[in-house]
This record gives structure tokens, sequence and C-alpha cells, in this order.
């Protein structure tokens, strides 16, 4: 990695399941944040490298990827590697997630949790709640010293509303919108189901911040992230705060600590 934290500039990218996010960092401030869909390869990398070459002049730099998506995001590294001359760290290979867990040794928790953890801790630096809603719906627990406790994982909109078309021939393939009503009762199929999966996924949040703020005392601040994070839980009196790149920023966290200098102490 590179040596010198302060002068670092830093292009952070986490593939997930059906798109990619990615961003530059200089120092704390992360800009240049976009997103593309994994369908399309070759736009993807086209943006990944039109931001990778923008801190081709920085005196040091690094590009480091998260994936949940392994399969994707090898071919992705080797084509950026192909055209840039140069490194892609990869998370948890050449780079350690900087939180402290209590998962065990043996865990299998995806990266993007880790992280989103890491991010969100850093900028509250207080118990919470992180909600990624995105393929999939996890919330998850930190606590107090930044401690990540794990939590919960469930389809995510979209995924819920594809299952109900494949597993009940009344029902229809529908993208994952706000229902067209604004009233308790749905009046037409179409609209149920648009608001029943949105009950479901503020639902799962309510269960779960009860269950760990029983377990912890205290109730945490909510923070959500992931693709489907504004259009389900920006008006979510629950929840404090809609944060689009805490993945990213757990990235950028993890690279900050990865380049302190060791305690020597004795």
């Amino acid at each position: 990695m590179p040596p010198d934290r302060d002068d670092l500039r830093l292009l952070a990218i986490s593939v997930g399941n059906t798109r990619t996010t990615f961003g530059v960092f200089e120092g704390d401030l992360l800009t240049g944040a976009g997103a593309a869909p994994n369908a399309d390869p070759a736009a993807l990398i086209a943006q990944l490298l039109e931001r990778a070459r923008s801190i081709e002049s920085a005196e040091t730099r690094a590009v480091v990827c998260a994936t949940v998506n392994p399969t994707f995001s090898e071919s992705l590294i080797e084509a950026l590697e192909k055209e840039l001359d140069a490194p892609v760290r990869r998370v948890e290979v050449d780079l350690p997630i900087a939180i402290v867990h209590s998962l065990g040794e043996t865990h299998t928790t995806g990266q993007d949790r880790l992280l989103a953890a890491l991010g969100a801790y850093e900028g509250l630096q207080q118990a919470c709640v992180v909600i990624d809603a995105g393929t999939a719906i996890t919330v998850d627990f930190v606590d107090g010293t930044g401690v990540f406790h794990g939590g919960v994982i469930a389809p995510g909109v979209q995924m819920m509303l594809d299952s109900l078309a494949e597993r009940a021939a009344a029902l229809p393939a529908l993208t994952a919108e706000a229902p067209s009503g604004d009233g308790p009762y749905p009046k037409t199929t179409v609209d149920a189901m648009r608001a029943g999966v949105i009950a479901a996924a503020r639902g799962l949040v309510r269960v779960m911040l009860d269950r760990y703020a029983e377990s912890y005392g205290a109730y945490p601040v909510v923070i959500a992230t992931g693709g489907d994070a504004e259009r389900l839980f920006a008006d979510d009196e629950i929840v404090e705060s809609v944060a689009p790149h805490l993945v990213l920023r757990g990235i950028a966290a993890s690279v900050r600590r990865a380049l302190e200098p060791e305690d020597h102490d004795a």
C-alpha cells in the first residue's frame, strides 16, 4: 500500500451482485461517486478507468476493490490492471477490513456488511444499526465501541417481487417502485405487491431494532445505505439518515488504518 495517508488518492470500488459502486477519495473527501450495472461490463470499466486516470498524477495513489461477487470482480480487476498497468488491491487479500467483530474465526460474513458497518461507525462514533438495502437487505448491529456483532439477511424488494411472480401464477412480474396510491389500502394487485414488499422491508428493520435494543440496553442510531435505501427509508421515521456510500467509506477507512504508524510502545 502507498506509504503516505495524507497525500493518498484512492479509487474505492465495491462490486455487488447486480451493480458496482465506486468513488475517488482525496483524504476523507469522496468525489466522483457513481454506480453502474454489472450487466454492461464495458461501460463499467470505462467509468472506472476514467476515475483511475483522474488520480494518476497523485504522488501516492491506490485502487482498492471489495466484492461479494468474486467471479465478476476477478474479470473486472484483470481488465483494469491490464489497462492501468498497475495493481488493484483486493479487500481481505491485500487489505484487511479494519473492524473488530464478535463473529468467530470461521465466519463468512460478506465484505459489504463489514465495510458498511465500519463506514457507519467511522462517521457516527456510536452504537448503530446499519441497513444495507440492495439485492438482499441486511440489518446489522455495531456497538458503542465499534464492534460488529452481526445481524440478519433477507431478500431485497426486487427479489421479493420476483419470487411472488415466479411462485404465484396470477401475480405479475414487476420492478421495484413505490405504489401509485398513498392510502392505507392498496386497491390494485400491482400496488398491493409493491406496498407489501416495502412494508416487509420496513417491518424487518423494526423487529431487529427492537431485538438489538433489548440486548444492548439502549436504542442505537439507525442508518441506511444501498441502492434501495432512499426509496425504502428516506421517509421512515426510525431511520436517522440515508448514506449511499457506506461501503466505499469503509474501504477508505481500512486504507487509512493500514497506513497508520504501528504503536511501538513497550
